[in-house]
Order: C-alpha cells, then structure tokens, then sequence
C-alpha cells in the first residue's frame, strides 16, 4: 500500500463579499478534489487542539499523526531540524522572520510579516550582516534561511516567552508588544530594536525602497522551543517515506518523523513555486517509500495578504497540478490511499490563520460521500473527528 498525503496550506476560508458571500473553495474550479470528495469520505477534522494555537507548526503535526498536545515545543526546532543545526538542552530555537514595521510617531505597525516576499538571495545578505552587526554575545547565532524565514538560537532563556506571529498582526498595532514589558521578553524585544538601525540603511533595503517594494526593516523572533521527543514513522507504524515542501517547517517536522525532506528546486512556497517537480519528486519517493506528505503554502501566504484572487488562484493551481496528477500517477502503485486537505483556515478577511475544523477527503472509500470538497459539504456529511491526530488511523487503518 502506498500512502500519500496532499495539503493546500490555509485553503479554509469565511464567505468572502466579492465571489458573492461563498468561501475560496466554493468559488474556485477544483474538478479533481470534487471528484475525489464525491467518491471518497468527507468530512471534518479539528487540528488544531484548545490548549494550541491555529498555526502550521500544530496543525502539521497533527496531520502527520502526532497529538500537538503530546508532542509540540514550538515550531523553531522544527525548523532548525529542517537546516541541520543542533541544539543544546538549554537553547531555544526562535523563528526569525524579517518584516516590515511602519513607524508613526510613537505608534508601530506590522505591515508585513514577510517583508514583501523580500528574496532568499537579499534576506542571505542581511542577516550575514545581522549576525556580525546586532549584540549577540556566547553561542547566540543566526542562520539564514528562506526567503524571509529565519533562525536565532538562544541560549539561556527560560520556555514560556509570550512572543507573537507576526502574520497574527499584520496592519495592526503591536506598540505595546515592543515596548518590552511582557514577562522575561525584554532581551528578544531590545534584539528586536537593536535591529532597525542596522537594517534602515542596508543597500538591500536602499534598492527595495526605490524599486518601490516593502523593506526589510526588523526581525522578529517567535515561535521559540525545544527540540521535542517524537517517535518516528518507522517506529510507530513500520513505514518509510518522504515530505515534499518549500517550508523549513514541514520539512523539519519531517526529520523528527524519520521521513526524508526532500529538496525540490524550484519549490518556492508562493503562486510561482514548481507544482510538476513537487509532483515528480513525490511520486519518486514512493517507488522505494511507503508514504509522502506533499505541502503547498500559496493559498495560505494569499490568505495573509488579504488577496482573494490570488488564495483563488492557488486553490484551482493546487487541485490542477497537484491533485490531479498525483491521483493519476498513483495509479501505477496498484492499492494506494489518498488524504487531501487544509491544515487550517487562513481567512483573507482576518489575514491570519483560525481554529476551524478543516475539509478532509480520503479516497478511495467504501462511504462515498457524493459531495464536493467545500466547507460547508464536509460539515454536511456528517463526520467529524475532534482529534486530528488520529486522521492518520483512517488513512493507514484500511477501507474507511
């Protein structure tokens, strides 16, 4: 049997005025996954546990198996797994992300969390300069990562910081975060504002200015923790396998698993990335493997711009070039089991991620559900499973 898990990062969505109150998914030409739903189970699967918050690093976890509430430290280690790098019982690793702060007076606010999608290529540049510009001190280091993507570790600091997601608050206010007030966060948030002379006046932040794209003009550390304890799939469940992803994220989830990150040129995490290579490379895997997971973060980097028309584009693209041709090539392998679904929401009206249950189809299935993949038709069919950790039984656990 051959496993193959297919995610559209953030393709949940709200009623959205301009396609006329329905959802993305309701709007968008997705012939395959309807066709899948129809013939497959649908339903609903909450992956993101009370005590947790809606984020990729839990939502993730939980598709691949493992119960957030066991298993999740924080979605920094999970990132450094992905680029290699150790840690030390007493270093926590922090997402860094370089964004783009607007300042007024004395008010500041997050105006991007990605710094205008600033290019791997000038966010290498800036934070080699960071790493030799900003006071760290002891094993305190940065390294550079995707896009705006970054990694700091910190030695030191106790678990429990109160940091925030950026993508939480982006054309918010987030004053009163910086001015370093929350318990034990006064370190991160003078690192933070260390950062800005520093980054004002790069070239790379000269040329985005008068290109007229968004600067990268602060870090922002969150996301901190510990590397976590998981057993992997060859452990639990016998299988070996791959995960196909532009994210360090994912792909640090999939070392922790035991599942080879596999690196896909071309993989670029947005609308541009290389839908056909992730397709060949998962398929690939599966010719030695038993199971892939294949992530698509466009819907969800849509999503937190606030851009219907392009979270629209990236539905159809992923159903198009990913869910159709993966369902075709699995056809070779003989007995095969597909699971397609979101993560989480990332409603384009609240520009970061929420709680809601999300739209799984598992094909094939003795319970075919005559239905289309919407949020709505999943919620209608009647099958909801309030632990999305154990989506993984029904995937590995026969005919459903």
């Amino acid at each position: 049997m051959k496993y193959a898990v297919l995610v559209g990062d953030g393709m949940g969505d709200h009623a959205i005025p301009e396609l006329g109150g329905r959802t993305v998914l309701e709007a968008a030409r997705t012939p395959h996954m309807d066709a899948l739903a129809r013939e497959g189970l649908l339903g609903l699967a909450r992956t993101i546990p009370d005590r947790n918050e809606p984020g990729s690093d839990v939502a993730n976890m939980a598709i691949m198996g493992y119960d957030p509430a066991v298993y999740h430290t924080g979605r920094g280690p999970l990132e450094a797994a992905s680029m290699g790098i150790s840690l030390e019982p007493d270093e926590l690793a922090f997402r860094l992300n370089l964004v783009t702060l607007g300042f007024d007076g004395d008010r500041v606010v997050m105006r991007d969390h990605s710094a205008g999608h600033i290019t791997s290529d000038e966010a290498r540049v800036l934070i080699r300069h960071l790493a030799g510009a900003l006071p760290l001190s002891g094993r305190q280091r940065l390294h550079p990562g995707v896009s705006y993507r970054h990694l700091l570790v910190w030695p030191g600091l106790p678990d429990g910081l109160p940091t925030i997601p950026p993508h939480d608050y982006r054309d918010r206010e987030v004053t009163d975060y910086l001015d370093g007030r929350r318990p034990g966060l006064a370190p991160v948030i003078d690192l933070v504002r260390a950062s800005w002379p520093i980054l004002r006046d790069h070239p790379v932040n000269q040329a985005r200015r008068a290109a007229g794209r968004s600067e990268a003009n602060s870090i922002w550390p969150w996301g901190q923790g510990r590397p976590p304890a998981m057993p992997t799939y060859r452990e639990r469940w016998g299988l070996s396998g791959a995960v196909v992803s532009a994210v360090d994220l994912i792909k640090g989830l999939g070392v922790y698993a035991g599942l080879e990150p596999l690196d896909v040129p071309g993989a670029t995490g947005l609308l541009d990335t290389d839908y056909e290579a992730k397709v060949s490379a998962a398929l690939g895997a599966l010719e030695t493997g038993d199971y892939v997971l294949v992530h698509v973060e466009a819907p969800d980097e849509a999503g937190h711009q606030g851009d219907w028309e392009s979270k629209l584009l990236a539905v159809e693209r992923f159903d198009e070039r990913i869910v159709g041709p993966m369902r075709a090539g699995m056809e070779k392998f003989g007995d095969f089991r597909l699971l397609i679904l979101c993560d989480h929401f990332t409603p384009v009206s609240v520009k970061t991620h929420t709680r809601e249950a999300v739209p799984f189809i598992l094909y094939p299935s003795v319970h075919p559900s005559g239905r289309s993949y919407t949020e709505a038709e999943a919620e209608q069919a009647g099958l909801f499973l309030d632990q999305g950790h154990t989506l993984v039984d029904l995937l590995l656990g026969g005919q459903a």
